[in-house]
C-alpha cells in the first residue's frame, strides 16, 4: 500500500524546495538499489524506533531491521519485541509505546485499528503451514490425520495466535480432531518443543521450519494455502517517531525489503 496522500504531498514539496535550493549545477545524489525502491543512505532520520512484531518474523525483521538503520546512521532502531501477534495487539491496547506493528494476520491488526491506535496497514508478506517433526522425520509422518495417533506428542499454537486460527482451519478442513499437549502463545515455543525432542510434532509456519536450519524437518500438509495468512504492519498513531515509522514501511515494501522477505520464505504480499 501507499504511503498516505498528504504524507506524499509533503515529501514532494521539501523535494521541491531542495531543487530550488540547489538549482541544476550537478548536485551529487546516492542512487538507490532498484527501481521502486526508497532504500538510500540518508542520515535525515534520527532518534529511536521501535517495533513490535510477531514472532515468525524473527529472523526477517532483524535482517531487515539491520539493513534499515545502516541506511541512516543517527537512527537507532531499539532491540525487536517479538511475540505472539495477539500478545502484542493486547499491549498496545494496554498502552505499550511503540513505532511500528507487525501482525501475522489481519485479525490482530484489526483489534488494534478498531481501538483507533493505528489506521491504514499494508500487507508486506505470507505465510503458511508445515508439520514440524524431527530431522528426516524418523515416525514417518506424512499427514494431519498422523496426528491423532494417541502414540504422538503434539503442540500447536493457542487459537487466538494467527499460527493457532491458522491450524484450527486447516484441521477442520481435513476434519482432524486433535489433542494437542499445549497451545503455546507463539510459533517460536512450538518450534522449541519440536527442535528440543520433547514433543513429536508441531504446526508452524514453512518459515520457521527454513529458519531451523535443519534442525527439523517440514511435512507440507495439503491444502495449507487454505490458511494463508497475510501479515500487515502499519506506524502507530501515537508513534513518537513517526517520520522513521514511514520510512521503515516504505522499506519493507520496496524491492530490497520484499527480497528479504523472500530470502527467508515468505510469500509476496
Amino acid at each position: 500500500m501507499a504511503l498516505r496522500p498528504l504524507r506524499r504531498s509533503a515529501v514532494a514539496a521539501a523535494l521541491i524546495a531542495a531543487l530550488g535550493l540547489t538549482g541544476c549545477a550537478g548536485a551529487e545524489t546516492t542512487p538507490g538499489t532498484g527501481d521502486g525502491d526508497d532504500t538510500s543512505t540518508s542520515d535525515e532520520l534520527g532518534g529511536e524506533l521501535t517495533i513490535l512484531a510477531a514472532a515468525s518474523l524473527t529472523g526477517a525483521f532483524d535482517e531487515l531491521a539491520g539493513q534499515f538503520e545502516a541506511q541512516h546512521p543517527d537512527l537507532d532502531v531499539r532491540p525487536i519485541s517479538y511475540d505472539g501477534s495477539s500478545v502484542l495487539a493486547a499491549q498496545l491496547i494496554g498502552g505499550a509505546p511503540a513505532d511500528v506493528f507487525a501482525s501475522a494476520d489481519e485479525i490482530n491488526m484489526t483489534k488494534v485499528t478498531d481501538a483507533a491506535l493505528a489506521d491504514d496497514a499494508s500487507i508486506f508478506a505470507t505465510n503458511t503451514l508445515q508439520i514440524a517433526v524431527a530431522p528426516d522425520n524418523p515416525l514417518g509422518i506424512q499427514s494431519l490425520a498422523d496426528l491423532t495417533d494417541p502414540e504422538l506428542t503434539v503442540v500447536v499454537c493457542a487459537p487466538e495466535v494467527p499460527c493457532g486460527n491458522a491450524s484450527r482451519t486447516l484441521l477442520n478442513a481435513a476434519d482432524v480432531t486433535l489433542t494437542p499437549a499445549s497451545e503455546e502463545q507463539n510459533v517460536t515455543a512450538v518450534l522449541a518443543k519440536v527442535k528440543s525432542g520433547e514433543v513429536d510434532a508441531g504446526l508452524v509456519y514453512r518459515t520457521d521450519v527454513s529458519a531451523a536450519a535443519g534442525a527439523v524437518t517440514g511435512v507440507p500438509i495439503d491444502g495449507a494455502e487454505q490458511a494463508t495468512n497475510a501479515y500487515p504492519l502499519v506506524a502507530l498513531n501515537d508513534a513518537t517517531n513517526p517520520d522513521a515509522a514511514e520510512a521503515f514501511i516504505t522499506f519493507v515494501l520496496s524491492d530490497t525489503g520484499q527480497q528479504v522477505l523472500a530470502d527467508f520464505g515468505f510469500g509476496a504480499s
